[in-house]
């Protein structure tokens, strides 16, 4: 039996790679320093949360096979030290997901935005299908147990690619270490600026994954962002090029239809992006062998991957969404989504200021008019997160300043904003909630809608 112990275990994504190993019939311990929810109970529901936090050499022994260390863990965690000193196989998250595919047909989804959505809508319409396939995606999906599947049978893998560091000792982008056969990039847009201080710089780690295609493989692309099909017009590798662009599609009555040559398809979701977001997917699972009438079939049912677009409350006059964006360009495709799809109600957006990128004063400008579509924007950001992150403190009109229009409220404190929704009458108006954090402890699934009133 395969021995393998994950340093951080307690991660988004490692927690899931252990449960994964587990189901596949390895033996898997794990350790970190701190482990929160939901990763605590699910590890502990599977027999693998660590006895205490912490980090114990002892941990690690000849009698291992694998070490796996996620991003948590630094360059000198006491456990990586000794496990160097025996000499023992170290993987990064991305290089055992390599590994564990290698054989396989790797299919990797990349790009600034939409790469959650267009993979859980790949797995969504293979699953359908009864095509049998592994799998790692960035949320939780309705139907599949774990954010990652590895079997010995499967012939497909299906990756979401993440172009943020593989590992603390380890400066690769993620996406760089699993040489597809078959890539998609949504598009490009500056991020992570902590990695990646330029744009030129940024745009290269999407160049290098282009060069990384396995020979013969083939590249889809959306060739409605200039700067993708500028560098893939630039390429130097040998391999099959697929143009995508949004799927043409209407809106009736509140609900969204796909045009298809079969008439009209009624979707569960809705926004521009996201019919973007199924052309994409319509490619991929087309060079897998799925037919266009079966994935027009299935993909009525998609239902959105978790924090993409999620329903929290709704009655006949209000909606309550809350969403994972949090770049410039997310944050203008989810606004203007929402606002196409109800026209008649007023909508108030609400973001949090959380990551490296939008903490930094001098990136805020990116953000200028990508809430303008909103009847009301509110930014929090929380000061101590800026302190935390070893930022420069900006101050609030430093924020008006770089959105640049007059729909804007800024808050640095969560229980002002929380009584600003309590106190709101929300009679024809909808509220959309986005966020890579959690507004400093706020638990946005307690809503609850009550007449014209948002309790929290």
């Amino acid at each position: 039996m395969m021995k393998i112990h994950l340093i951080a275990i307690g991660g988004s994504a490692m927690h899931n790679l252990a449960i994964a190993l587990k189901e596949k019939g390895y033996e898997v311990t794990g350790s970190d320093d701190e482990i929160f929810e939901p990763s605590r109970t699910r590890l502990k529901n599977h027999g693998l949360l660590p006895d205490k936090n912490g980090w114990y050499p002892a941990n690690i022994h000849e009698g291992l096979d694998i070490v796996i260390l996620g991003m948590h863990a630094r360059a000198d965690n006491p456990e990586l030290k000794k496990a160097q000193e025996l000499g023992l196989k170290i993987f990064s998250y991305p290089e055992y997901l390599y590994e564990q595919s290698k054989d396989k047909c790797r299919v990797v989804i990349g790009g600034s935005h939409g790469k959650t959505t267009i993979t859980a809508m790949v797995m969504h319409v293979l699953r359908a299908c009864e095509i049998d396939f592994d799998y790692m995606v960035g949320a939780q999906l309705d139907g599949f147990d774990t954010m990652v599947r590895l079997s010995e049978n499967a012939k497909i893998a299906v990756f979401e690619g993440d172009e943020y560091l593989s590992s603390p000792v380890d400066p690769r982008p993620k996406f760089h270490l699993y040489q597809p056969n078959i890539a998609l990039i949504t598009g490009i847009e500056w991020d992570h600026i902590n990695v990646f201080p330029t744009f030129d710089n940024y745009v290269e780690q999407f160049s290098k994954f282009i060069e990384l295609i396995k020979k013969d493989g083939t590249l889809i692309y959306c060739e409605e962002d200039e700067m993708l099909e500028k560098i893939v017009k630039e390429r130097k590798r040998s391999i099959r090029t697929i143009p995508y662009h949004t799927h043409p599609y209407r809106i009736k009555d509140g609900k969204t239809y796909l045009e298809t040559n079969s008439g009209l398809t009624e979707l569960l979701i809705f926004g521009g992006h996201n019919m973007q977001n199924i052309s994409g997917a319509l490619q991929i699972c087309l060079e897998l062998g799925v037919t266009r009438e079966q994935f027009y079939r299935f993909i009525r049912t998609f239902k959105g991957a978790a924090k993409r677009l999620q329903t929290l409350a709704q009655n006949d006059h209000t909606h309550v969404f809350f969403d994972f964006a949090h770049s410039p360009s997310k944050l203008k495709a989810t606004v203007k989504a929402v606002k196409q799809q109800y026209p008649s109600r007023r909508l108030i957006a609400c973001m949090e200021l959380h990551t490296f990128s939008s903490l930094s004063e001098s990136f805020m400008e990116e953000y200028r008019n990508s809430m303008i579509e909103a009847d009301e924007a509110w930014i929090y950001y929380n000061p101590e997160t800026i302190k935390h992150k070893k930022l420069s403190l900006f101050t609030e009109d430093a924020v008006y300043h770089s959105f640049g229009t007059p729909n804007i409220k800024v808050f640095t404190d969560s229980k002002l904003l929380l009584q600003q929704i309590k106190k709101t009458d929300w009679s024809d108006k909808n509220l959309l909630i986005m966020t890579s954090g959690n507004f400093n402890g706020v638990d946005f699934s307690q809503l609850k809608l009550s007449g014209h009133q948002i309790n929290l």
